[in-house]
Order: structure tokens, then C-alpha cells, then sequence
């Protein structure tokens, strides 16, 4: 089996991934970074399935989600960051140097690390219909901030029924022209105060009971979302509603099964950061940083995990010269 050791890993090659090998290796620490492919993943994180980024600083046109990946890995790349096509099968944590299995696509790699930086990001859940696959990024998202921009004045739709579907509900009020609040159940999870600032929001319309059957529309550009029919799941009856934009919103799940045991986590699983003065991008064992949304179920922006990113490197920058 090959071994590979460097002084500082990344796993993970999002926003916060990438940033934080390119100050790594502007440190002269050029790290490895293990970006996630075996398994029908795509390197590049949660950027790479959306189409136009408009809010991400530099870009005044805006730019391609996956474009503005390639130009983060190339600038990592110019840097001397090494890059291993894999996925790390189990890490031993336990004792420095930390120890990673992984799945490469040259075959099985063990990795060592003398710090390790955890930016495995979180994945959004979906609603499992196939029609929601064919058109995430042409008018399905999981993030109103991202994307309801592009829906100015046109109509949309959110499923969810907890504080998270409540909170892009009345984001997109702001914006959209009307947005139609769907949930498979009579009542919200929602806390009470969302559930009173939601109904007293005339511009969202509620249909409880309901849940999606099929996302109407094309994918590509000059496409995209044309509107929903739903069931309503006490009739069975079908009912269509006209919009431009579906947004699921019933929740993110952190990719931190790897670490379950070793990290200390929140009752969600995202890791918790230790907050020390000295290194806010600490986990709980020494050495090991996190950035990006595997720490983050606030903010949730490439903009935030690039900067964790940054933070987590000079973090591990000053943990190695100490």
C-alpha cells in the first residue's frame, strides 16, 4: 500500500478547502489536498452543481459556479498544493501524525498528517424526486440567499416546514412576487415566533398537506423551473402552481460520519470549533482545524468558507511552528 506524509492535509476541495491550501502552500507548507471522486462525488463542492454566482466578491458579471472553482484549485495548484482523487475511508485521529485510509482512484492510500484540516462541507437534503436532480441549478436550490436574486419580481415556491423553510420564506418575500410555502404535514416544526413572523407575511401562501409529485420545466439555459404539481396527500388531489423557482429547505447534513467518536460534534453532527483565542478554527484535538460548513449551519456561503479556510491554515500554520 502506498504511504504519503505531509505536514498539513485538507480533506475536502469547496471554497474552504481550496482557500485554505492556498495559504498553506503561500506559507511554504504545500499541503495535500484529498478532494472526493471515487464514489460519484465531484471536486469542487457544492459550487459545482450552480450555475450563475453572482454575490462572490471580484466578479461584478458574475461567474460560473464551476468556473470559479477551477480558477480556486489552479490558484492552489500555481502554490504547489498536491491534489489525491480519493476519499478517506477512516481516519485514526487518536495520535500524531493523524492517520487517513483512503480510497484513491490510484488505489488505497494511507496518509499521515501533522495537522489536518476538515472541510467535507455539508450536503444539502433533498426531497428525492427525479425531476429535483434533472433541475438543481435551473431554478432548483437549496439556498434562498445564493439564489433568490435571480427570481426578482417572479413567483416561487419553499418546502419545509421548520425554521430554516421559514427563514427563506420570508427572505424571498423581499424579492419575489409571491412565495408558496409547501409542507407534507398540518402543522410546522417551526419555533412559534417564526411560524407568527411567516403567517403574518401576506406575500407567503400556504398549502400544508401537500407534497411535491413533480418539478414542471427543462433544464438549461433558456429553461429552467416553470412550475409544480403537488398532492394533496389527505385527497390525493393533484393541483398545479405556477413558479420560477423551487427552494428545498428541510435541512443540510454535515459530511462528519468519518469522525464520529473522535471530534466533539453539535446534536446535528456539525463539528464544534474549540473558539481558542489563539486558533478559532480548533477542534477539540489538537492539530485538528475545520473550515466551511462542516462547522458552519448559519451562514452556509462560499464567501464565509473560503475565510474559515483562510483562518483554519494560518491556524494550523502557528499549531506546527509551536
Amino acid at each position: 500500500m502506498k504511504h504519503i506524509h505531509e505536514k498539513i492535509v485538507i480533506i475536502g476541495s469547496g471554497p474552504a478547502g481550496l482557500t485554505a491550501a492556498i495559504y498553506a502552500a503561500r506559507a511554504d507548507l504545500p499541503p495535500l489536498v484529498i478532494e472526493g471522486i471515487t464514489r460519484g462525488g465531484i471536486p469542487g463542492g457544492q459550487l459545482m452543481a450552480t450555475t450563475d454566482v453572482e454575490n462572490y466578491p471580484g466578479f461584478p458579471k458574475g461567474i460560473l459556479g464551476p468556473e470559479l472553482m477551477e480558477n480556486f484549485r489552479s490558484q492552489a495548484e500555481r502554490f504547489g498544493t498536491k491534489f489525491l482523487a480519493g476519499d478517506v475511508d477512516k481516519a485514526d485521529l487518536s495520535k500524531r501524525p493523524f492517520t487517513l485510509n483512503v480510497d484513491a482512484v490510484e488505489g488505497a492510500v494511507t496518509v499521515t498528517a501533522d495537522a489536518l484540516i476538515i472541510a467535507t462541507g455539508a450536503t444539502a437534503k433533498k426531497l428525492g424526486h427525479p425531476s429535483e436532480d434533472k433541475l438543481w441549478g435551473y431554478g432548483v436550490s437549496a439556498c434562498a440567499t445564493c439564489d433568490g436574486f435571480f427570481y426578482k419580481d417572479k413567483p416561487v415556491v419553499v418546502v419545509g416546514g421548520g425554521d430554516t423553510a421559514m427563514e427563506e420564506a420570508n427572505y424571498l418575500t423581499k424579492m419575489c412576487s409571491r412565495v408558496t410555502l409547501v409542507h407534507r404535514r398540518d402543522e410546522l416544526r417551526a419555533s412559534k415566533i417564526m411560524q407568527d413572523r411567516s403567517r403574518s407575511n401576506p406575500k407567503i401562501e400556504w398549502m400544508l398537506s401537500h407534497g411535491i409529485d413533480e418539478i414542471l420545466g427543462e433544464p438549461g439555459r433558456g429553461g429552467g423551473v416553470q412550475g409544480v404539481r403537488l398532492r394533496n396527500l389527505k385527497t390525493n388531489e393533484l393541483v398545479s402552481v405556477d413558479c420560477k423557482g423551487l427552494f428545498v429547505a428541510i435541512g443540510h447534513q454535515p459530511n462528519t460520519d468519518l469522525f464520529a467518536g473522535q471530534i466533539t460534534m453539535d446534536p446535528n453532527g456539525y463539528l464544534v470549533l474549540a473558539g481558542v483565542k489563539s486558533a478559532q478554527t480548533a477542534t477539540n484535538i489538537p492539530g485538528v482545524f475545520a473550515a466551511g460548513d462542516v462547522a458552519d449551519h448559519v451562514y452556509r456561503q462560499a464567501v464565509s468558507a473560503a475565510g474559515t479556510g483562510c483562518m483554519a491554515a494560518l491556524d494550523a500554520e502557528r499549531f506546527l511552528s509551536h
